[in-house]
């Protein structure tokens, strides 16, 4: 459906490099990365607001590189919404379509089960300065998918929200998403919205793509430290391979030795373990345990995240445990405690 092949950009004061990527029909795919990455710029560049200096964008396999933003049959939403504030909801909703030229009566009719199904009816006569930051990303989407777009564009559209308002949003761009199919292409810094969302994610840093896979493949074998960094994977080692066989390598990091699945067999490499994969307690795991991997260590500090506890250790390791099971063992610093993980929980690189 779309498809970036090498396209760069010189900013003047950023620049972005090189980007190609392909997004499939009907695929919600999400570009994760920091601020300042390029990420909205990258989606101006595809909705037309900008022309690449290198590079092409492709829509339906038809070169769009050069094409104005209003035959490309792309909508955008902002995070700021947009909305025209001397409009009401309904009129908002309705622009899109007036610029068509469509008949009245397929205007309304459009408009009307739009509202009905965002749930905004009511607010109809409203202006946008009078709802709140939920009802209007809703209004803006509405506006978006009401000229049904060949490809929708979602700058960060959670980002203003408070927490409850965005996990409701995350849901109902699901169920959104699954009942129209639009192409959606949605950039964010947040690991939890990518996660919910996507189909894939194409990890952003500094103005070009680092990765791109799965949410599995991207956020339990990041392609380098900087990636791992990103989307939370705390336990970061050096290591070197000091044995392997039937697929398993032994590694030295250092203040222990850990197995690990790999077709990796020699040499210096980076380890990456998730907090969340390493499970703790305060007896060694039995025989029957399939978790290779037990470490003995003392907890150097115990951090309160809500319904989490972050839990260093001084063996270097960092796990995540929930309230309950932090309460239960009595996790606090200065106790012992055993860091078990399974060697297919351990992602290796080789160091070049």
């Amino acid at each position: 459906m779309l498809e970036l092949r090498n396209v760069s950009k010189d900013f003047k004061d950023f620049k972005l490099r090189n980007i190609s990527l392909d997004v499939e029909r009907g695929e919600y795919f999400v570009i994760l990365g920091p601020t300042g990455a390029g990420k909205t710029l990258l989606l101006e560049l595809i909705a037309g607001f900008h022309i690449p200096d290198e590079g092409k964008i492709l829509i339906d396999g038809a070169d769009a590189t050069k094409l104005p933003p209003e035959r490309r049959n792309i909508g955008f939403v902002y995070q700021d919404y947009a909305l025209f504030p001397h409009l009401s909801v309904e009129e908002n909703v309705k622009f899109g379509l007036r610029l068509k030229n469509l008949p009245k009566s397929e205007i309304e009719a459009r408009v009307k089960e739009l509202m009905e199904l965002f749930g905004i009816s009511h607010l109809a006569k409203r202006r946008p300065r009078t709802l709140s930051g939920g009802e209007q990303q809703k209004v803006a989407l509405a506006r978006a998918l009401a000229v049904r777009p060949r490809i929708l564009l979602l700058d960060e559209p959670l980002s203003a929200l408070d927490v409850p308002t965005q996990n409701a949003l995350r849901v109902e761009l699901k169920r959104l998403h699954g009942r129209f199919g639009t192409t959606t292409l949605h950039v964010t810094h947040d690991r939890a919205e990518a996660l919910t969302l996507a189909d894939r994610i194409a990890v952003m840093m500094r103005g070009s793509i680092s990765q791109i896979g799965k949410p599995h493949e991207v956020f339990r074998k990041p392609t380098n430290e900087e990636v791992a960094a990103f989307v939370g994977v705390e336990n970061v080692l050096s290591g070197r391979i000091i044995g392997s066989g039937g697929g398993v390598a032994r590694i030295d990091v250092g203040s222990f030795e850990l197995l690990a699945v790999t077709p990796v067999k020699s040499g210096k490499v980076s380890v990456f373990i998730r907090p969340e994969d390493i499970v703790l307690s305060t007896a060694p795991p039995t025989p029957k345990s399939s978790a290779r991997n037990c470490i003995t260590s003392r907890i150097v500090s115990v951090t309160d995240l809500g319904a989490l506890r972050r839990v260093e250790l001084d063996c270097g390791l960092i796990a995540l445990v929930t309230e309950q099971a932090a309460e239960e063992l009595g996790l606090r610093a200065e106790k012992e405690v055993f860091a078990t993980f399974k060697a297919t929980a351990v992602h290796v690189l080789p160091k070049l």
